[in-house]
């Protein structure tokens, strides 16, 4: 038995926070954030739960798969709606599964590639015919938005895949590499009722150093040339996507990048991607995606995923 990507989707809030915006609240410009991150504009407003479930109900159709078909959900969130209970089990019940697991997943921007091999895993060892990979964040909720460094940076959205069994023996996952550094939790944080902290020059130095040293192990194991494939970065940061990029001597032009549109939304900033290029046919059956996060903890992840259903 194999598995494949049967179905993708994405949702992002209707509000949208401008550089300009950002002109009349902070002592900024449009020119000095699109410069140092790649962001242009970012969405704001909604729940964890409400964008999840759209962005599973948008994958769903398009997997053409009904709810009764389905055996559980990820959710990969750093943001859920409530302490206790996840988020996932809402999510599986207004999406009408009646029966099926449900756990959130938090491995900050890390989270989806974690949540990819986990979802893969179980297809291939359990009783389970098709899963959701959900990542959801609403990061709007714990940014300062009178912190000139960190405000600028953030915007919520989710975005999600349908996971499916084959008859054959094909897996779309390739290879893939999950590390965690916990010494550099002070990097990247959000306590309880606070706001993200971020030391931006050290984590900028660490994600690059350690999404190319994963990157590497990936491809060796795999055996694939970086002329091979598509990289779907974790959408930070522009000069950290084009400095890995550059190290792993990937064409600059097989690097997607969303960043200008959405900003960083986290777990969900890789399957927003990988969405809204899949809904332009630009994948073709057979392509290699290189997904690679990295994120609070600090966490690390890629895979090697074959694009086809």
């Amino acid at each position: 038995m194999g598995t494949f990507i049967s179905g993708w989707g994405h949702c992002l809030p209707e509000k949208v926070l401008t550089n300009q915006d950002f002109e009349s609240m902070l002592d900024t410009s449009d020119q000095w954030i699109t410069e140092r991150t790649g962001i242009k504009e970012r969405h704001v407003g909604g729940t964890t739960f409400e964008l999840a479930t759209a962005a599973a109900s948008m994958a769903l159709k398009n997997a053409n798969l009904e709810n009764d078909v389905v055996n559980g959900v990820i959710l990969a969130t750093c943001t859920p709606d409530k302490m206790v209970p996840a988020t996932s089990p809402n999510v599986l019940n207004s999406l009408g599964i009646n029966q099926g697991f449900a756990f959130d997943l938090n491995a900050a921007c890390a989270g989806f590639v974690y949540g990819l091999v986990v979802g893969d895993s179980l297809l291939r060892n359990a009783n389970y015919q098709n899963i959701i990979l959900i990542g959801a964040d609403t990061l709007s909720r714990i940014t300062d938005y009178s912190d000139r460094t960190t405000a600028v940076l953030f915007g919520d959205g989710a975005g999600a895949l349908v996971l499916t069994k084959s008859k054959d023996s094909n897996d779309f996952l390739l290879g893939y590499d999950l590390a965690a550094d916990g010494s550099l939790e002070n990097l990247l944080y959000c306590n309880h009722g606070g706001f993200l902290k971020m030391e931006g020059k050290e984590v900028f130095r660490k994600a690059v150093r350690a999404s190319c040293d994963s990157a590497l192990r990936v491809l060796e194991k795999t055996n694939v040339d970086p002329s091979q494939i598509y990289y779907i970065p974790h959408q930070a940061n522009i000069r950290i996507m084009q400095a890995v990029g550059e190290r792993l001597k990937i064409k600059p032009e097989n690097t997607i990048s969303v960043i200008d549109k959405i900003g960083n939304t986290s777990s969900s900033s890789i399957p927003i991607a990988l969405s809204i290029m899949a809904e332009k046919n630009f994948f073709k059956d057979g392509d290699l995606l290189l997904l690679s996060g990295f994120g609070a903890g600090m966490t690390f992840a890629t895979a090697l995923i074959r694009w086809g259903r």
